[in-house]
């Protein structure tokens, strides 16, 4: 009886330590945020104002699982699925037509050689572009996010259609070397018999104390989240602009190189971006911007401006300035209340005054 007693104690022991081994191996989270807002809203160019309950004013809101398996000898197995959704009306995505998983989906090993991703994920300028500027991922609020990837309909996103993600691609990231961290970047366009037309580029981010630096690049022909043609078989819509008294000018190829950093003096951090785009037609596209972020009571007051100047010999060169002012007051680490106020100025057309107030809540 003793013995079977002492049998059962060592086998429940080995199966707990076995458990705890296992857990210890390998991990899965779920992680997110929901974040909302109320404004009045109006870009410079629009016909009207519109007050509204919205999703996403300070980030996106998302819902995503992330896990790793550690394989021995130093490798890693990971992966990340993130699922954008819009807090006000419970529709998936950040707008219509976009793809479940359109934050994240990819599967990843790293080890002492860096680290592999194939999947969805976030492109080189994309980050860096986040990581420079005090409003950050914001598709609201941030001038920069707003120049460059949203967009208005009189004044159409730098960065055309690449998207926030990649689809269809393999990055590789470097170990980091003295708070040097290198990416490079290549994205299939999966048309049959055409391999020349592909997303590539690569960044380098570099973190040394109160000192962050980034350089981008990407030559994009491939749309995000999906390649839509404009006709069977025909090249992609990478960006069309309106020409005054003429059909719009649609470039299928963009190479841009982006350059960005920021100093932290404790009492205030800055932050200064330029970036330069040049396209498959006569288009070009120059943006710079300058912001801040000072720390006051338990909270920020957050401050950015952009300019984008956009040349081309088939039209007057036309300028989009943009300036957000707010206040980031923290409840606790995961939850936070804003109130902004912007202004958009395009050639043209008249400033344009949004008001917004909301809240973010990480998970």
């Amino acid at each position: 009886m003793k013995s079977k007693i002492l049998f059962s104690v060592l086998l429940t022991a080995s199966i707990l330590s076995y458990s705890s081994l296992s857990r210890a191996q390998s991990s899965v989270t779920m992680e997110g945020i929901a974040d909302g807002f109320m404004g009045s809203m109006r870009n410079s160019g629009d016909a009207a104002r519109t007050s509204k309950i919205d999703s996403g004013g300070l980030s996106t809101s998302y819902i995503g699982f992330k896990g790793f398996e550690d394989l021995g000898g130093g490798l890693k197995a990971s992966f990340a699925l993130g699922a954008f959704y819009r807090i006000d009306d419970g529709a998936y995505g950040r707008f219509g037509g976009d793809t479940f998983f359109a934050r994240d989906a990819n599967v990843a090993l790293s080890g002492s050689f860096g680290k592999l991703t194939l999947g969805r994920m976030t492109p080189p300028t994309t980050l860096p572009l986040y990581m420079f500027n005090p409003v950050e991922d914001s598709f609201s609020l941030s001038p920069l996010v707003l120049h460059t990837i949203v967009g208005t309909n009189v004044f159409p996103g730098t960065f055309g259609r690449t998207d926030s993600a990649w689809s269809n691609s393999i990055a590789y990231t470097s170990p980091t070397f003295a708070g040097l961290t290198i990416n490079l970047h290549y994205q299939f366009g999966e048309a049959a018999g055409n391999s020349s037309k592909n997303n590539k580029g690569a960044n380098a981010l570099y973190q040394n104390g109160p000192l962050a630096l980034g350089l981008a690049y990407h030559d994009v022909q491939v749309g995000n989240p999906v390649d839509n043609p404009i006709v069977p078989n025909g090249p992609s819509v990478m960006l069309s602009v309106p020409v005054p008294g003429g059909p719009n000018l649609v470039a299928t190829r963009q190479k841009l190189a982006f350059v960005g950093g920021s100093y932290d003096f404790s009492y205030l951090k800055f932050f200064a971006t330029y970036d330069r785009a040049t396209h498959d037609v006569d288009l070009k596209d120059q943006t710079g911007t300058l912001g801040l972020s000072v720390p006051i009571g338990n909270g920020k007051l957050l401050g950015a401006v952009a300019q984008t100047k956009r040349e081309s010999a088939l039209f007057s060169d036309v300028k989009r300035t943009t300036v957000s002012v707010g206040y980031d007051y923290f409840l606790s680490k995961r939850t936070d209340l804003y109130s902004f106020l912007m202004n958009d100025k395009t050639t043209d057309y008249a400033n344009a005054v949004s008001v917004a107030v909301g809240m973010r809540h990480r998970f």
